[in-house]
């Protein structure tokens, strides 16, 4: 089937930690030579969409506008757009999630937001978590910007953010609006940046539970590429099937 656009993941189909996957990269450049529309899609809350540029272009020669980059920060300031209960917040995060919310036009505010939204901060303090709670008890809505409970690193998986929104769900007993992969806002929000529906749109990603369980959880097609997370052995076990599985994105036709 030809699609006619390409949600994509990053770390994993097109790069894996620090090293460029070559396969990825001739797979951008030959959607860039047949004009054809992608939106990069991805759970790091940690880093703008511009930071992300410069780090394809600088580490691995990949060279894209930031508005093909749709992180999980994005869709948040998205969806609280379209909620429309407020513009005062209060966030867990880095500056890749914090200073984007702000620059959207909305307002911080310890005491008394509308929105509490935790991600993936590394100067988490007990502090920060007590604003949280008690916001979120005082009636905030709570989004949690993406359920990655773990980060793989060269010293082994780190705490992720789904670590974090999970402690300040245990203290409200209360569960989060999640945003990220594989969750439906991020996708609905991708598609409509694509500015097509969704059967005609591709997920392209090497994690079954997060790109490939995006896909399938929200009615798009989805291509499994085994440059990543999921390997070669797991796909006879995997409960639903991606529509394609690749080893290599050298072998998917444009």
């Amino acid at each position: 089937m030809a699609y006619k656009g390409y949600l994509i993941d990053l770390d994993g189909t097109i790069y894996l930690g620090k090293e460029i996957i070559p396969a990825g990269k001739r797979f951008v450049e030959r959607l860039q030579q047949s004009e054809q529309p992608f939106l990069f899609v991805t759970n790091n809350t940690t880093k703008t969409p511009t930071a992300v540029a410069e780090r394809l272009a600088n580490e691995f020669d990949i060279h894209v506008p930031a508005a093909t980059i749709y992180t999980a920060s994005l869709a948040t300031i998205d969806f609280m757009r379209e909620e429309n209960k407020g513009n005062r917040v209060y966030v867990i995060g880095e500056s890749g999630l914090v200073d984007l919310i702000l620059e959207a036009g909305f307002v911080w505010d310890e005491e008394a937001p509308d929105y509490v939204i935790v991600g993936l901060d590394t100067e988490i303090t007990y502090e920060k978590f007590v604003k949280a709670t008690l916001a979120i008890r005082n009636g905030a809505v709570f989004i949690g910007t993406n359920p990655d409970k773990n980060i793989p690193t060269e010293r082994g998986l780190l705490p992720g953010a789904g670590s974090m929104i999970a402690l300040v769900e245990t203290a409200v007993q209360q569960a989060p609006i999640m945003i990220g992969k594989p969750n439906a806002v991020i996708m609905d929000e991708a598609v409509k940046v694509l500015g097509l529906k969704k059967n005609d749109v591709l997920m392209v990603g090497d994690n079954y539970e997060t790109d490939i369980q995006a896909g399938i959880k929200n009615g798009i097609d989805t291509l499994l590429v085994l440059s990543g997370f999921t390997q070669k052995e797991d796909v006879p076990t995997l409960p639903v099937p991606a529509t394609y599985t690749v080893e290599s994105l050298d072998e998917w036709k444009i």
